[in-house]
């Protein structure tokens, strides 16, 4: 009881992290451009708390699904003032648009420059990333990094070794992908459908190359089959000083990478080497997360496993949202680039259906995923 008390503190800390630094980008540079912002909320749904500071309403919603900076004029229509909501919808778009737009001296989000508005959209996932980046620091600061030395063979005469791979080889590069890390191998191996790899490796200072052809492993345990090359990587070593900042990049590479690619496997119909999770696999991970770290070394581990968390979380959702799809902030991005190269806004009815389309299928998106982490619960 005490644990799932706690794993759900945890999840909600982690939520409202992400979230905030999430619509706080937004927010800050809205702000920063003079752009008026309605609401900004946390979570969706039925209200908790709500409290309006000037034109901004700030809000905390009961379902952990997301949140939203909401900016005046993003639906077409500007705010109206007391005593301007006489006559038809039209006569009240006139006056909006003839009226000074705050006494605070901001603008309808429509009514910014289009730069502007590229850099409000943008600063979202950007926040994720510098946030993503920070956390990446942290753990850089504090735990032994996994160099990519060969540390040994599963079995005797692997591939790796008639390839000519030896204990204490140091890989560089595998398919021509420079690695600084033992999971990025790992990575690279685990998305091989068993085509030849290229690996290039260094030995008593001299780069050597060679090519790889993995063979099918399952294992018992799990039953799931993987191509691999029988080889051990991992040497771990502490990173310090200005290498932090070079080593917390590696990381933060390593995690965008992942991601990407397993969106190209999406992409392409390889759903079985993709996990998929909402707000319900992502409580999943907390809670298996935390047991680990307790089994293994205590509320530091915690801490940093929760740390390490956030920063892949904080990544995806970066990302994701940098997609060129309707109701993400890519989307959104895609017709102001357009209006950049027209010279002129998409007509909002076209834009509106299309966001409207978008929005359907993300909610249709979240309902799978929904159905997908519940049913692995059971």
């Amino acid at each position: 009881m005490l644990q799932n008390i706690i794993v759900l503190l945890i999840f909600i800390v982690i939520f409202c992290v992400l979230v905030v630094s999430h619509e706080g980008g937004h927010f800050l540079i809205a702000k920063a451009n003079g752009i008026r912002v309605t609401e900004f909320t946390v979570g969706m749904g039925p209200v908790l708390y709500q409290k309006k500071k000037g034109d901004t309403m700030y809000s905390i919603r009961l379902l952990p699904v997301g949140g939203a900076c909401i900016f005046d004029g993003m639906d077409g229509l500007e705010i109206t003032k007391p005593g301007e909501d006489d006559g038809t919808l039209e006569d009240q778009i006139k006056a909006q648009e003839s009226r000074d737009d705050s006494e605070e001296g901001q603008i309808s989000f429509r009514r910014a420059g289009v730069w502007s508005r590229i850099a409000t959209v943008v600063a979202g996932p950007l926040a994720n990333f510098i946030l993503g980046f920070l956390l990446a620091l942290i753990i850089v600061s504090n735990t032994y990094w996994s160099f990519p030395t060969v540390s040994g063979f599963s079995v005797d005469n692997s591939p790796a070794q008639e390839a000519g791979l030896k204990e204490g080889d140091v890989i560089t590069s595998v398919n021509g992908s420079a690695v600084h890390m033992s999971a990025e191998v790992t990575l690279n191996m685990y998305l091989t459908d068993g085509e030849d790899v290229d690996i290039t490796y260094e030995r008593d200072g001299q780069s050597y190359k060679t090519t790889i052809t993995p063979v099918l492993y399952e294992d018992e345990e799990t039953g799931v089959s993987r191509y691999v090359i029988g080889v051990y990587i991992g040497e771990y070593d502490t990173v310090s000083g200005i290498e932090t900042f070079k080593y917390a990049g590696y990381m933060f590479n390593y995690y965008l990478t992942s991601t990407w690619k397993s969106l190209g496997l999406l992409v392409r119909g390889r759903t079985d080497k993709v996990e998929l999770s909402g707000p319900v696999g992502m409580a999943e991970m907390v809670d298996q997360s935390y047991e680990t770290a307790m089994q293994e070394g205590g509320i530091i581990d915690v801490i940093l496993n929760m740390i390490n968390l956030a920063m892949l979380l904080s990544i995806n959702l970066g990302l994701m949202n940098l997609l060129p799809i309707p109701a993400l902030d890519g989307g959104r991005l895609v017709f102001l680039l357009i209006e950049v190269i027209r010279g002129k806004p998409v007509p909002e009815k076209y834009e509106g259906m299309i966001e409207l389309v978008g929005v359907a299928a993300l909610i249709l998106l979240m309902v799978v995923v929904l159905f997908h982490d519940v049913s692995k619960l059971f």
